[in-house]
């Protein structure tokens, strides 16, 4: 087992001064004692961390098996973990698997990066699994992260499977942001596990929140949601609708008023959808126009309004609405939008006042900071965010601070730039090349 100062590194490497209390007593969970563990805790509070840290010490980095699997409900999560665990640089290799995209694809990438962690989607990795394209043998850790979701999203039957498929499975970890009713018996449990719960006892979302009510006059609200987004000027904010094909009517009505927004649904297609996230996260787009598949599993910081443009379709929908704001310590706020037939929904806890700065006096978006930019080579390319920032200052006229968030994937990268840098960057990168390879250099719209 590796020890503190291996995690004092990377610690230090990600920018994090301690860890929080929930953090402390899962790595003294997994580490301290040798059965399973459940961890319960809100949206936002770092547990993506708390169990990966204490995993990367019990892993081993000279083999190249695949020691723990790592289920999410959604591609998103699998991803979002995945950079997670690259973002330590604690030595340890990965992957993400997970529909939409061609498995032989990710069938070679598994043999390339010979893999101590992957995460997935308990469809693809069966599929893996079944193909042995990885080797059931040597997993010994099995996480399942938002079990609650997984279960909802039918996935008993392909986790069932999965589960029963692992022949020298030791433990397992899961993890939620609410109290499920009941750990499903096919997950083997041992009577030894360790629950570790930190939700709040009454508190439906955090204190930091403040609720407000916007009434609007038409049973379209349109209107109203341009009106409450112009109060907001350049804050971060989420939309959330209850249909993709909402989405994308809400999404062109603010286009045309001159929001710059990003889409997300479940019709998009990967790229698509990396793009769209890409731009919110990086402060390329103020507003995310989504359905709920955004209201989970994404980790995005600073997001200081979420807006229900269509109210939650239930309680858990609504608290994981909500617990996209006010992460760790910061404040946020929320928005009901009501028309004439619509009311706060009964199981709304806390005191919901109405939004006196509703009728703003501005006439025009604030446009965001930066923009981003697509370049069309990346890691096989042997490209790395060191190429990239001198690439952009040497030929693009641009100074380091002038450059936001630089993610560098296998064939591309993106890279967000002060958005009055944006035509200035294009006119001096036009034709030249990076490390002697000639490359797309375009925005991401």
């Amino acid at each position: 087992m590796k020890g503190g100062e291996f995690i004092q590194k990377i610690l230090n490497k990600l920018q994090i001064s301690e860890l929080n209390e929930m953090q402390q007593h899962a790595a003294e969970a997994i580490l301290g004692s040798d059965g399973d563990v459940v961890l319960l805790s809100p949206t936002g509070s770092g547990k993506t961390l708390a169990y990966l840290l204490p995993l990367v010490q019990l892993l081993d980095g000279t083999s190249d098996t695949v020691q723990a699997l790592v289920i999410t409900p959604g591609r998103e999560l699998a991803l979002q973990s995945d950079n997670v665990l690259k973002s330590m640089g604690c030595g340890l290799r990965s992957t993400a698997c997970y529909g939409g995209r061609a498995a032989m694809d990710e069938h070679k990438v598994l043999k390339e990066v010979k893999p101590q962690i992957v995460f997935g989607t308990p469809g693809r990795l069966n599929d893996h699994l079944d193909k042995e394209n990885i080797s059931r043998y040597g997993i010994r850790w099995l996480v399942i992260d938002e079990f609650d979701k997984c279960l909802e999203m039918g996935f008993q039957a392909e986790m069932q499977k999965l589960i029963k498929s692992l022949p020298g499975l030791q433990r397992r970890i899961l993890l939620s942001a609410t109290n499920a009713e009941e750990i499903p018996g096919f997950v083997n449990m041992s009577k030894k596990g360790t629950l570790i719960d930190f939700l709040p006892e009454e508190e439906q979302t955090s204190e930091r929140v403040t609720l407000y009510e916007v009434r609007s006059a038409d049973k379209d609200k349109l209107g109203t949601l341009k009106q409450l987004l112009l109060s907001f000027g350049d804050e971060s904010s989420i939309v959330f609708l209850n249909y993709r094909n909402a989405v994308e009517r809400v999404s062109d009505y603010l286009k045309e008023e001159g929001f710059t927004i990003s889409s997300f649904h479940g019709g998009l297609d990967q790229r698509q959808r990396e793009d769209q996230l890409y731009r919110f996260s990086n402060g390329s787009a103020n507003v995310l126009v989504a359905t709920d598949l955004a209201s989970r599993g994404l980790d995005i910081p600073n997001i200081q309004n979420i807006i229900h443009y269509h109210l939650p379709e239930s309680e858990d929908g609504y608290i994981h609405r909500v617990g996209r704001t006010a992460r760790w310590d910061a404040t946020g706020h929320s928005f009901f939008i009501l028309n004439s037939e619509e009311h706060i929904p009964t199981y709304v806890e806390g005191d919901v006042v109405p939004y006196a700065e509703a009728q703003t006096q501005q006439t025009e978006p604030a446009l965001p900071k930066m923009t981003t930019l697509y370049i069309g080579k990346g890691k096989k390319d042997k490209i790395s965010k060191g190429d990239i920032v001198g690439f952009l200052c040497k030929n693009g006229g641009l100074k380091a601070d002038e450059i936001g968030r630089i993610d560098v994937k296998d064939r591309y990268a993106y890279v967000a730039i002060k958005r009055e840098k944006l035509k200035q960057v294009l006119r001096q990168t036009q034709g030249e090349k990076i490390k002697g390879i000639r490359t797309v250099i375009e925005p991401v719209r």
